[in-house]
């Protein structure tokens, strides 16, 4: 029971670590991203309906990439180019792409919203290591290692991954150096000759990227099609983990397993009868992960202080 609820955390965590981090890039350059919701939910149905067009689950993610890209540059035409409301931007990109996909699906495939079912080469399947069937019925090792090591897609491994390497880009390069002080003195690198626009761009193109390979995970990879709402508040839920890690890349992770642990546990106490309480309601649990974000933002994540310049539009001095 122990490892196939850590086996289901870890797969519920990939989506979220992928958005989270897509937010860290946004928001250090000082863009606050609530669109995170919106491009996963974009990237979801593109990846999807070019998917189950061309049967190629590459080209569903290079679909997903491109369409979540999209959608960022749109955001950074508004905020940092216009210098208009990041907010009201994010918030608009949301409501748009919420009914954009199922009007579209529904339009081309005449399935009530969805795309038709993605199978075979239009999906990511999962990769099993050597010799995860051979040790399967060892006891701990053996399901540690067929479960909870090997059975992922590449998606998975890729989140995990992502972390040290965000931590290395953020802190260990030049780049890294430069996206901090966007976020916090942009006026200081405006002074030093970079611009914050092409920073804030960048940062942007980064976001839009990793919410594509998470959007793309959400349809083709974990699920095999597109389903009207199947971010189900993920970009707001990684937007939270993004606050409760204070806008680092290892805490973030850590925050993101434990609202995905929470989900999966959710998922297996439907309809469990348990000794002295008895059968908890079905939509008691199912609102288990967004509770627990309220209660942790609200209660125990402590002074979260924002890079300075977040949110603010930065308008050169003439």
């Amino acid at each position: 029971m122990v490892v196939l609820i850590a086996d289901a955390t870890l797969r519920v965590a990939t989506p979220l670590i992928l958005a989270a981090l897509a937010g860290l890039f946004a928001e250090r350059s000082g863009v606050v991203d609530i669109a995170l919701e919106g491009k996963l939910l974009g990237a979801a149905f593109a990846a999807a309906t070019v998917a189950a067009v061309s049967n190629s689950a590459w080209l569903g993610l290079a679909a997903g990439i491109g369409f979540s890209v999209t959608l960022a540059m749109i955001h950074a035409y508004a905020c940092v180019t216009h210098k208009g409301d990041q907010v009201v931007s994010g918030m608009a990109i949301n409501i748009l792409v919420a009914g954009l996909g199922p009007t579209l699906a529904f339009a081309w495939f005449r399935l009530g919203g969805q795309t038709p079912r993605v199978e075979g080469s239009g999906r990511f399947h999962p990769w099993h290591w050597p010799g995860a069937e051979a040790v399967e019925n060892t006891p701990i090792l053996g399901g540690l290692y067929a479960e909870l090591i090997s059975g992922h897609n590449m998606f998975v491994y890729l989140a995990l991954l992502t972390v040290p390497l965000t931590a290395w880009v953020v802190y260990k390069t030049r780049f890294g150096l430069r996206l901090r002080a966007v976020g916090e003195s942009p006026e200081a690198v405006d002074t030093a000759g970079i611009s914050v626009d092409w920073m804030r761009y960048q940062a942007l193109i980064i976001t839009g990227v990793l919410c594509g390979v998470a959007g793309t995970y959400l349809s083709i990879a974990q699920n095999a099609g597109f389903l009207r709402n199947m971010s189900a508040g993920q970009g707001f839920i990684a937007l939270a983990a993004l606050i409760f890690g204070k806008w680092r890349p290892w805490p973030t992770m850590f925050a993101c397993f434990l609202f995905a642990f929470t989900d999966a546990v959710q998922t297996r106490l439907q309809g469990v009868d348990i000794p002295g309480i008895g059968v908890i309601p079905v939509q008691f649990i199912q609102a288990l992960p967004y509770a627990l974000t309220v209660i942790l933002l609200a209660g125990f994540v402590g002074k979260a202080i924002a890079p300075r310049a977040s949110g603010l539009p930065y308008i050169k001095e003439r």
